[in-house]
């Protein structure tokens, strides 16, 4: 689930997807076709496209599988119209959850969100509702044991590269940039031969909630899987203080 910068959620999340990969899969092609068809099928020109292709590694997408990607949205394959729809409401404990959905029939994509909610006794509410309380960022997390630099270079790297932030946790490094400054970032990092774990836009809450029920939690958890189950679900965030 996006929008922590806790390192085990990212990894939580990373290993759902590995036992999952089809549903990972499905979710960066329909954002390859998205960016090519906005942007063209050339990354060099195309930053969303290159983010694209950044976020596909990361989850170990093969490289003949996103170029077959690329071909297939540039030619007569790329005609399926995906449409980019936000869902936000509360959840159990008075928590916000922002849905981003991209989906080729929204009738169906708002009927399952409606349903995720409703099963965990959550409640959808009106555009707007819950954004406030997030900021869009830039965000790259480096797994510690995968790094070779100490916190101090790795630091001012990613602080010369353009990044806004960066932050040592037990056992990762976070780097916050501007959404228009991460895929910089992520280059210059990645031509030291840094690996990251994740780069991606997100949504950060500003303050996160404590759920202590036991039966909120449950309920929440409820709503949370049923979203990321979803193929139509490209991302789900959370104030949650999990």
């Amino acid at each position: 689930m996006s929008g922590h910068s806790k390192f085990a959620n990212i990894k939580h999340k990373k290993e759902k997807n590995d036992a999952a990969k089809g549903k990972i899969f499905t979710i960066i092609g329909r954002e390859i076709a998205v960016a090519v068809k906005e942007g063209g099928p050339d990354p060099a020109n195309n930053y969303k496209l290159a983010t694209v292709i950044a976020k596909a590694k990361a989850n170990n997408m093969p490289n003949d599988t996103i170029d077959r990607g690329i071909k297939k949205a540039s030619g007569e394959g790329g005609n399926i119209n995906y449409e980019h729809i936000t869902y936000e409401g509360y959840g159990p404990g008075g928590t916000a959850i922002i849905v981003e959905t991209l989906t080729d029939n929204k009738n169906r994509t708002a009927a399952n969100v409606r349903a995720a909610f409703s099963k965990g006794d959550g409640n959808i509410g009106t555009p707007g509702c819950v954004s406030f309380m997030f900021d869009t960022k830039g965000q790259i997390i480096i797994d510690k044991e995968e790094c070779d630099l100490d916190a101090d270079t790795l630091m001012e790297k990613a602080l010369d590269a353009g990044a806004e932030d960066f932050s040592e946790e037990e056992d990762s490094f976070e780097i916050i940039t501007g959404p228009d400054d991460l895929e910089s970032v992520r280059k210059a990092l990645e031509d030291e031969k840094i690996p990251m774990v994740s780069a991606e836009v997100t949504r950060l809450p500003q303050n996160y909630v404590e759920v202590t029920d036991e039966d909120a939690v449950k309920r929440l958890t409820r709503i949370l899987d049923l979203l990321d189950d979803d193929d139509d679900v490209q991302n789900v965030y959370t104030n949650w203080d999990e």
